[in-house]
């Protein structure tokens, strides 16, 4: 009995020293440090991200509408006002023919007078009064043609712009169609842009556009769209869409490239989160979040679900709430229940910045009519 007594005691003092040591490794386990972001419901606005292409609104090749030799052609980079003269055909022939046609339009229309009051007064029949009228009117259409082809030998400026090309040069013969002058407008430039196909029902002349030139030192530029197309690109399942820019400082250039964010939507009090929090694996998406107790600061997985996504962040359909305690920093260094130390604690605006520097916001896009 003592003995077994003696067994009993010694075997108790054992397992308590067990228990003892467990807590204490417990305890003594390493805390990972986490940087966090405490939710709060925000707007955000869902913009669709492209690239463009900037081109000149005004582009003109002008073209000779008669032959003869070029006698004047305005020089390359030189601007012209809308109506101006920006080249000239030899029109020696032209301006012969428009004498020649005036005169027998002057006889004819002579003719017809003289026979006008004898016909009224039946001495000519009406058959031979018909042929006066028909020469006197057949005089003044060859007048009018002899006119026309000698204004076309000036070409002039279907818009105020610039020489961009010349494809003759003084001297030079020209034909009827041949290329002589490219003008070119630049003080406005449009924006093309190809946006996917499951977009279409979402934008429209109208909707807001944020342009991007800072590439080139341009700035970021807000304006809308002013032109949706209706078709559908077969090859790359995209319908085009234009935008028209001010241009006056000349610093946007044919060709050049642009990112165009083009509003979507404008969601209100939604969860959004910075893209990196985030952590993707074979069952889905999912993220931690701070579990503060009296006695310890662990990590809890949360499963997600998300919604639209713009720049660095995206917005949280389910699995998230506001005033959780989202980790933003560290989160792949944890696992669920791992012991934490929260070295800062950010602010939302700290976390997620505007989709541009200096731009906080998109415009609203246009409501329905």
């Amino acid at each position: 009995m003592i003995l077994l007594g003696g067994v009993l005691v010694l075997t108790s003092g054992c397992g308590d020293d067990q228990v003892s040591d467990a807590s204490t490794q417990a305890s003594s386990q390493p805390k990972t440090r986490v940087e966090t972001l405490v939710l709060e419901p925000t707007s955000f606005t869902d913009v669709i991200e492209i690239t463009g292409t900037v081109e000149a609104l005004d582009d003109a090749t002008l073209s000779a509408q008669t032959s003869g030799t070029v006698t004047m052609l305005r020089g390359r980079g030189t601007r012209v006002a809308a109506g101006e003269v920006v080249a000239t055909i030899d029109a020696g022939e032209a301006k012969a023919a428009v004498e020649q046609a005036q005169a027998r339009y002057k006889l004819a229309q002579d003719r017809f007078e003289r026979q006008q009051p004898l016909y009224r007064d039946s001495v000519i029949s009406a058959l031979e009064f018909e042929q006066v009228r028909s020469e006197r009117n057949q005089a003044r259409a060859a007048l009018q043609q002899a006119k026309t082809r000698f204004s076309n030998s000036r070409l002039t400026a279907p818009f105020t712009g610039t020489i961009e090309e010349r494809f003759l040069e003084e001297g030079e013969q020209a034909a009827p169609g041949a290329r002589v002058a490219r003008l070119v407008n630049t003080r406005r430039v449009k924006v093309t842009a190809g946006v996917p196909e499951r977009y279409a029902s979402d934008i429209r002349e109208g909707t807001p556009v944020q342009l991007d030139f800072r590439r080139y030192d341009a700035g970021v530029r807000t304006a809308e769209v002013t032109f949706v197309g209706n078709a559908i690109d077969p090859d790359s399942r995209t319908f085009p869409i234009e935008v028209t820019v001010r241009n006056e400082d000349g610093r946007l250039k044919p060709a050049m490239g642009v990112d165009l964010r083009v509003t979507r939507a404008v969601l209100d009090s939604v969860i959004a989160i910075p893209r990196s929090a985030v952590l993707r694996d074979e069952t889905g998406t999912h993220a931690y979040v701070v579990d503060r107790s009296d006695t310890a600061v662990v990590a809890r997985n949360r499963d997600l679900v998300l919604g639209s996504a713009t720049g660095e962040r995206v917005v949280v359909d389910s699995g998230l709430v506001a005033g959780d305690e989202l980790i933003i920093v560290g989160q792949n260094n944890v696992s669920p229940g791992t012991p934490l130390e929260v070295a800062q604690q950010r602010d939302r605006a700290s976390a997620v910045g505007p989709p541009y520097e200096k731009q906080s916001s998109l415009p609203t896009p246009p409501g329905d009519e």
